[in-house]
């Protein structure tokens, strides 16, 4: 089965995906990853206000198989966390476009976005 990639976002190497609008970022994981995590059952989530680096570690998803890191594509201030996530972290696996999302970021530098892969990129690196 191709891997699921929406035209509309950005990718990271390490798997997050980002979309970007107005100055802001939504921040997630990709269906790639969730699907190598396999069934997640708890994310450690910053709190609102934590400024991040580009490449800054600020979660931790804990599946079955394995605990991860999750890396912020861009740099910026967390001005969300998706609070739905505590309760039912499967929202991850369900949904890893839509109600999974991870973060709301106000990007501090929107250049970083654009350094980001295309979702043919991002395609090509997992082997899609």
């Amino acid at each position: 089965m191709p891997p699921n990639i929406p035209n509309n976002l950005r990718y990271a190497k390490s798997h997050e995906w980002l979309q970007a609008g107005n100055g802001m970022a939504t921040v997630g994981i990709t269906d790639h990853a969730q699907h190598e995590l396999t069934d997640v059952v708890f994310i450690e989530l910053p709190a609102k206000g934590r400024i991040l680096k580009a490449g800054e570690a600020f979660a931790v998803v804990e599946s079955v198989k394995t605990a991860s890191d999750i890396y912020a594509p861009v740099g910026g201030e967390i001005i969300a966390v998706n609070d739905l996530l505590s309760s039912n972290p499967a929202l991850v696996n369900t949904s890893p476009y839509e109600q999974g999302w991870l973060i709301k970021i106000k990007v501090s530098q929107p250049g970083e976005i654009e350094s980001l892969m295309t979702p043919q990129a991002y395609a090509s690196s997992i082997g899609g």
